[in-house]
């Protein structure tokens, strides 16, 4: 049986551990939606120098955990599936913004679809995830 979680807000979000190793702030929650914000630095870059693949794969399936019926009504869930396509690359100083719209909500899974835009609203990437809600 899981143990019950106390619902997330955007303190608590933000002060997820990897998130502040990485700069990543969750800035909105909202009723079927939810936003988190990270400006491009060194420590975000590939061997190019752009941003790492991983830092937006991040975004995508960290995001998508923050509308309000799932981690902030206090569902416990675990990522089944992660996909992200890449259209852009993204540079050093980029605020990148990641968008997740919750699509479907069942008793035991969740499917939410992410954009990821720079500050000029250029689509950077997208992606799907398949969350598990845990009993």
């Amino acid at each position: 049986m899981a143990s019950k979680i106390d619902p997330a807000t955007l303190e608590s979000g933000s002060a997820i551990s990897m998130l502040k190793t990485l700069n990543i702030q969750l800035k909105e929650i909202g009723v079927s939606h939810a936003l988190m914000e990270v400006t491009v630095s060194d420590i975000h870059k590939n061997y190019l120098g752009g941003a790492h693949g991983g830092l937006i794969a991040t975004l995508i399936d960290t995001v998508s955990f923050f509308p309000k019926p799932l981690l902030p009504s206090g569902k416990p869930c675990t990522t089944t599936n992660l996909s992200v396509t890449y259209v852009r690359p993204a540079a050093v100083g980029d605020q990148l913004t990641a968008r997740a719209e919750l699509l479907h909500l069942g008793r035991r899974m969740a499917s939410v679809a992410v954009t990821v835009k720079n500050q000029h609203g250029k689509l950077v990437a997208h992606g799907t995830t398949t969350l598990m809600i845990e009993p």
